[in-house]
């Protein structure tokens, strides 16, 4: 008698095309869990220690609350396009940049995620070596890396209902909670939080320029929200669960990255941690969320890919990124990484600008979505591409760059998204008008 074995089926891909209604049925808590995840990690706690060199506790926590509750609400936002439409976000920029128009920015997102990519990868080899190294006296960074890329791969391949549903609730976000929670109490035990804030800034950090820092990590997930939000039951669950989770994700982990470098006296996160008690355990549990982060980038990446690519296999293209990711965090430090969060703030602050005028003021809210697949449909524009929306985000990164360079005190992300939204608004209303006068 044959034993006949249950088939392993392989998760469905959903590429760029709009998810079915059948998969639309996260809910708010579901993304409460999702972004309060992707919110918190090494990385984000590496980006609060960069603030406290220069500026005194009280002063960091008050630009991460601000930056937090002012990143979080365009991510949020641009979350409800994917959910309205169903739709990954590079695909959601075809109505307002064209459909050719829409790939310059999808090449610059994947240079984000590919970096992102390889920065956790870097961050997640580096933890673990540190901790054999000093347990067993062993080192070998490159193993950590393949097998870091290896699970965040595997991730990506699972798609992203397997890892909210059946990882991330059920077992990754406690154990987020959980050494959190414990790296914020040792740090506090060695240090009260008042001698903390007694400490002195060095300066040369505008306080409106470290909210800029603060509110780039959030900005920095707005390119891919859609990706995952599109599986959104309704809009407004998905905003929610977006906006709530990400705000404290984003304060709690750029929090305790502040406090335990200052309480540590040391500029090296993993080095802090594992001068806290049974810090070796804390990053150890650290790292069975921060694969996800790594996920995300990888998964996003081949999306991204796809809206130019529409017919390259999913799963191929997110094998062959997190190779790629691998191969780079061999050779890539992360011990600075200011300038990329320059570089993301100064490019997709303005994107979106362009984006959030277009779909809630002048389209409010409806996409033709068939459209938005056809060659020289309703959103082809001149050849495929939407020249005002480009020439507003061109100018909005100059605008960004100036206000960092020039008048750094004044912040860029929020003055650059207005500018480049009101310059792109103008740009639309001289159409229309001399539409009309010629007919």
């Amino acid at each position: 008698m044959k034993i006949k074995l249950p088939k392993i089926r392989a998760p469905p891909e959903w590429g760029v095309e709009p998810v079915d209604s059948e998969h639309r049925y996260l809910r708010s808590v579901d993304y409460f869990v999702l972004w309060t995840s992707l919110g918190k990690g090494l990385l984000v706690f590496w980006a609060g220690a960069l603030l406290v060199p220069y500026l005194d506790l009280t002063a960091a926590l008050i630009a991460i609350i601000a930056g937090s509750i002012i990143g979080s609400l365009p991510l949020a936002i641009a979350g409800i396009i994917g959910s309205d439409n169903a739709i990954p976000t590079m695909v959601a920029l075809r109505p307002s940049f064209g459909t050719l128009g829409s790939y310059f920015p999808s090449v610059l997102n994947i240079v984000q995620l590919v970096g992102w990519a390889t920065l956790e990868i870097v961050v997640m080899a580096t933890a673990v070596d540190g901790v054999v190294k000093a347990v067993f006296n062993y080192s070998n960074l490159y193993l950590w890396v393949i097998i870091f890329a290896f699970l965040c791969t595997a991730m990506g391949i699972a798609g992203p209902l397997t890892v909210i549903k059946q990882w991330l609730e059920k077992f990754a976000v406690w154990v987020l909670y959980g050494s959190t929670f414990w790296i914020a109490y040792w740090a506090l035990t060695t240090r009260s939080f008042w001698e903390l804030s007694a400490a002195p800034a060095q300066g040369g950090l505008p306080f409106l320029l470290a909210v800029d820092y603060t509110i780039a990590m959030p900005i920095s997930w707005m390119p891919l929200i859609a990706d995952y939000n599109r599986f959104a039951r309704t809009s407004k669950e998905g905003f929610w669960g977006t906006y709530i989770g990400y705000i404290i994700a984003n304060i709690a982990g750029y929090g305790v990255g502040a406090i335990l470098i200052l309480a540590m006296g040391t500029a090296d996160v993993i080095s802090a941690i594992m001068l806290i008690y049974m810090g070796v355990p804390a990053i150890l549990l650290i790292l069975t969320y921060e694969v996800d982060n790594g996920w995300a980038d990888i998964y996003s990446s081949a999306v991204s890919i796809q809206n130019l690519l529409p017919k390259l296999s999913q799963r191929k293209l997110i094998v062959l990124i997190g190779a790629v990711s691998a191969i780079l965090a061999m050779f890539i430090p992360v011990a600075e990484y200011e300038w990329f969060l320059l570089w993301i703030g100064s490019v997709f602050c303005p994107l979106f600008g362009v984006i959030f005028i277009d779909y809630f003021l002048i389209k409010r809210r409806k996409y033709n979505v068939r459209e938005i697949y056809k060659t020289k449909g309703a959103y082809w524009f001149w050849k495929g591409i939407n020249v005002r929306a480009i020439i507003a985000w061109a100018i909005g990164v100059l605008i960004y760059y100036c206000i960092v360079y020039l008048i750094p005190w004044l912040g860029a992300s929020v003055p650059s998204l207005t500018a480049t939204a009101c310059l792109y608004w103008i740009l639309t209303k001289i159409r229309v008008t001399s539409c009309k006068k010629g007919g």
